[in-house]
């Protein structure tokens, strides 16, 4: 057991991992955070995605070990209280989620790209979600969903 320091949408846990744990395991079973979600745990889908230390990251792929000092945000930490973060806001009011596995993943990978580049084009919002996928929407919804938060947040 290896004791870890994780800062996760604010709050430091300090907390003891088994060197198998992965940071997914960690957020969900043991912080209680079930918004970002395991599909197939391979990295692949994106449905795990976090922002560590500023990057994306596919949870399931980051041993809880190598997080330790690290500031991490989850879905549940773009929310202020009641008040959701313009990119849901924008996922609600233009139909990006349908069935809602993906979202979280999605809007973090939103998150990620609108801090980096506030006013992205199309091809750049699909290079942006890449690692996402979706089998609901066929995409449209969710970059619509984009560009109206990039929108909302001050684009131009």
């Amino acid at each position: 057991m290896k004791q870890v320091g994780l800062t996760v949408n604010g709050t430091l846990y300090e907390l003891g991992v088994q060197p198998w744990e992965t940071l997914l395991e960690v957020i969900r079973d043991r912080l209680g955070l079930t918004g970002t979600k395991e599909g197939c745990g391979l990295g692949e889908c994106g449905a795990c995605t976090v922002i560590m230390e500023g990057e994306t990251v596919n949870s399931c792929l980051v041993l809880a070990a190598e997080a330790d000092g690290k500031q991490i945000t989850t879905i549940e930490g773009l929310a202020d209280g009641d008040k959701l973060h313009p990119i849901q806001e924008a996922f609600i009011e233009n139909g990006g989620l349908q069935c809602g596995f993906c979202t979280p993943g999605m809007i973090m990978s939103a998150k990620a790209l609108l801090d980096e580049n506030p006013n992205p084009s199309e091809a750049e919002i699909r290079r942006g979600i890449a690692g996402n996928l979706c089998r609901c929407t066929g995409y449209t919804k969710i970059i619509e969903s984009i560009t109206s938060a990039a929108k909302k947040m001050g684009a131009k």
